[in-house]
């Protein structure tokens, strides 16, 4: 199982000089990816701006974003900006999904929170129209240069459509960011849904789980923080789930290589560069 790093993007009042350096850094290290969270109506940094840092940053460590809020972007100016950031990381991209579920992160026009899982599987042609180089409905030239490649996809989500669209349309599957008990039902329906759909070989899965090695009380409170819109059990839940210790981390990390995960993203809670340090001495 590979084992990836989360770069400090949405943790609350970042600083984002940081991201950089901590991209250089995941790739000394020898983590295998650097992952991205997304989330617009937060005091974070945009996700395709942490990604795109991360590109001219680094040289060879994998991108992934877990998960980028596919509907709330109009669907030719996300595929633009997802070709611009993987053709600038010399083709390192992996595209993670998700639908979004809080409403005051959908703020643009007449990209509202209902309907999504409809207008996400519509967005998926319009990206893979861009990147073919097609010329989208009122332009006058493609969106991309020439040569601009299919971004892989993976998707996230609980919902059956989720798992179909897995089979459908991606190269796997991002679980929720949670306990292995609670997500290896998941990983089983997203490779039940590829079997299904007659693929070949297995989907991509990928596992989220949160670590706080330095400031466990200051790392959680940043988790609840963020997942304060889910309301008070949610976020405590969330917060609670956090690793706090070498040794929770190690569990976590082997939990989910027995669940047959592909590679694990270990998302900071706090944007103090040493937790790099803590969290590969401990993990690699």
């Amino acid at each position: 199982m590979k084992i990836g790093i989360g770069l400090p993007n949405q943790v609350r009042d970042v600083r984002p000089d940081t991201v950089p350096a901590w991209a250089r850094a995941a790739e000394d290290a020898g983590f295998s990816s650097l992952g991205s969270l997304g989330r617009i109506a937060y005091p974070g940094l945009m996700d395709t701006v942490a990604l795109a840092a991360a590109a001219g940053a680094t040289r060879g460590i994998g991108l992934i974003s877990t998960l980028l809020l596919a509907p709330v972007w109009p669907p030719v100016l996300l595929a633009k900006e997802v070709a611009g950031i993987d053709a600038v990381s010399g083709g390192r991209l992996t595209l993670g999904l998700g639908l979004g579920g809080r409403p005051d992160d959908f703020v643009v026009d007449g990209l509202g929170p209902r309907g999504t899982g409809k207008r996400l599987d519509r967005d998926i042609e319009t990206y893979r129209s861009v990147w073919r180089g097609e010329v989208p409905p009122g332009c006058e030239n493609p969106a991309v240069p020439a040569g601009t490649r299919e971004v892989p996809l993976l998707f996230g989500g609980m919902a059956q459509a989720s798992f179909e669209r897995v089979a459908r349309a991606g190269r796997g599957y991002i679980g929720p960011s949670a306990p292995p008990a609670a997500v290896g039902l998941a990983f089983d329906r997203a490779r039940a849904a590829w079997r299904a759909a007659g693929r070949e070989g297995a989907p991509y899965l990928v596992a989220l789980a949160y670590f706080a090695l330095g400031d466990e009380d200051r790392g959680r409170a940043n988790v609840y923080d963020y997942y304060r819109p889910a309301g008070p059990s949610g976020a405590r839940a969330r917060a609670a789930e956090t690793s706090g210790t070498v040794a929770a981390v190690r569990a976590a990390v082997k939990a989910f290589e027995e669940l047959g995960v592909d590679e694990i993203m270990l998302n900071p809670t706090v944007d103090d560069p040493d937790e790099m340090a803590r969290l590969a001495d401990a993990v690699l």
